[in-house]
Order: C-alpha cells, then structure tokens, then sequence
C-alpha cells in the first residue's frame, strides 16, 4: 500500500471540507465506490493509466482509500502492491478529480455569506463528488430515473461486479472499475433485462454506452468544456439529447460536471424544500427558482446545499 497527502485547500485559498465532500450526493453510495460517513472516509477505482513500453496497454485499475489526514489534508491510500510512478501520478490526479480540489468556489462563498441560510457553506462545502469520468455519472444518473434508491443500487451494482474488470487492492467484485462504453454496448439486452432489472433503462444504457463506444458522443470533453466553449444552454441541450436523459437527469449530470446553473427538482427535492419552509403544501418550482436566482450560475449548487445541511454533522 502507498500512502499520501493531498492538502484540502482549494485555488484562491479556500478551505475543503472532505467529509461534505465526499457525502455531498448519494453517488457515494453505489458501487465500485464505497462510504464511511462516520469516518469521512470514501473507497473508489481508479484507472492506472497505460503502461510505459512499446506495447502500450491499460495498467490494471487500482483501488484507493480516501481519508481525513493531517491539519489540512486527505490522505490517499492506494491499496495493493508497490505502485509504480507513472500509475502512482495518475492515480493521484484521479483522485482530486474526484475530489474537485481544482475548483475556485470562493465567488460562491462571498455571495453565501450575505444569506443567512447558506453563510454555514463557506466553511468548506460545496465541492460535489464526482465518479472518475463523466460516463461513469451520466450511466448512474439514468439508473436513478423512476425508480427506488433500492433499485438504483441493484442495477449500479450488476454492471459493476459483472462487466467490470477486477481492481488490484480490491476485496471482490463490487470493487471492480466501472465497467467501460465498449463492455456495457456488448452486453446482451437480455443481461440488461435478468441480471441487471433495467427494465426499459436496458435500451438506453445499451444506446448510450454504444454512442459513446463509438465516437458519436464524447462525454469527456463535455464534461471539461468551459462555459465560454460550450454554454449551459448548449450542454442541457446535448445531454437531453441522450437516451434516458430528460430535464431532471440533465440538471444532476451538469451538477457532477460542475455546471450548477440547474435546479434540481424531483420527488425528493420539492417535498425537502417544502418541509424545510414549513409548508404543509408543494412550492411552485418557479417560486422555489426565485428565491436561487441570485447565485447565477451556481443557483443549482445553492440549492442543493440548502437541502442537504443536516446530511454531515458540523
């Protein structure tokens, strides 16, 4: 096992909190990453990297252990034998890709610290986790669409123990990588359909894994797109495009590519917000808009956070 540190301090000196974090959607509930929420400690897969050599070929992924350190810092774990320096440094800049330590929030907190229900976030929140690449996301998202948490664990889960590819340092088959666009597009419907309980998802993730597969879509380059290259407007546009992705899956995959222009608003969201109001009755969704629409391009992230205070203890 190698161990390191990654200081929790983000671009303009901000400070991180890793237990809000890594808690910060339910993303860090589903296989191949695993949570700790009492320790703040989060289990994941990472890519290695290729190998160096003239036969280039994928390093085995790894498994790595993500963890309060020292004073301002994380400490990462990667688990299993010795790692070598080039996998090592990609498996480093995976994990603060995970971690987000690259965005600047700091705008956003001196915009929250006017509000009184959101001045607590300064304090190191607001960095929402992210999976190692963006296709990992946009598949979990569709597997929430329309169906219980129970039945978003169980699909997640199939796919990762069956198609994907076994980690060094993991400890069984819900530790394996997630599986890739090429392995889930050659997957047959009827996996989809007896191992996996899609249901009608199994024509989506088949199509969408197939698109991706094949060039049609890249949802890399999507996801690290500057809103100057690629407006919020022109990327919601993109992503409903895809199949099994309407407006509420569009809203969370911008918020786990860090576009948080978008509210999130579904059968979880509107009775939270209504409940933390003290309504006994719905809110309009516009008149829940209304009163995020001062944070501009982070009005999605305000109010997520607004939901989720209580999900870590101060």
């Amino acid at each position: 096992m190698t161990t390191l540190e990654l200081p929790l301090v983000g671009p303009a000196g901000e400070p991180i909190d890793l237990a809000r974090t890594i808690d910060s959607h339910g993303f860090s509930d589903l296989d191949p990453m695993r949570l700790d929420a009492e320790a703040s400690r989060l289990e994941l897969t990472v890519s290695a990297g290729t190998s160096q050599g003239r036969a280039r070929k994928s390093s085995p992924p790894r498994r790595i252990r993500i963890s309060p350190g020292q004073g301002r810092t994380a400490q990462l774990e990667i688990l299993g034998p010795r790692i070598g320096a080039r996998a090592r440094t990609h498996v480093v800049t995976a994990a603060r890709h995970v971690l987000r330590l690259d965005q600047d929030l700091s705008g956003f907190y001196a915009a929250t610290a006017v509000d009184p229900d959101l001045a607590w976030v300064a304090s190191g929140a607001g960095r929402m986790l992210q999976s190692p690449t963006a296709f990992e996301d946009v598949v979990k998202t569709v597997c929430t669409t329309n169906c219980s948490w129970g039945a978003t664990r169980r699909m997640v889960g199939a796919l990762v123990s069956q198609l994907g590819t076994p980690a060094l340092g993991g400890d069984g088959p819900s530790t394996n990588a997630f599986p890739t666009a090429g392995s889930m597009a050659n997957a047959p419907e009827r996996f989809y359909r007896d191992e996996v309980r899609a249901g009608y998802r199994g024509v989506y993730l088949i199509e969408l894994a197939r698109r991706v597969a094949e060039g049609e879509v890249d949802l890399e380059a999507l996801a690290t797109a500057s809103p100057a290259d690629l407006s919020d407007d022109e990327l919601e546009r993109t992503l409903i495009e895809l199949p099994g992705v309407g407006p509420y899956a569009a809203a969370h995959i911008m918020m786990t590519m860090g576009r948080n222009s978008r509210l999130i608003l579904d059968s979880w969201t509107r009775p939270t917000y209504a409940k933390l109001m003290g309504r006994s009755k719905p809110v309009a969704d516009a008149t829940i808009q209304r009163r995020f629409r001062r944070y501009g391009d982070q009005a999605g992230l305000a109010f997520w956070l607004f939901l989720t205070r209580d999900w870590v203890q101060d």
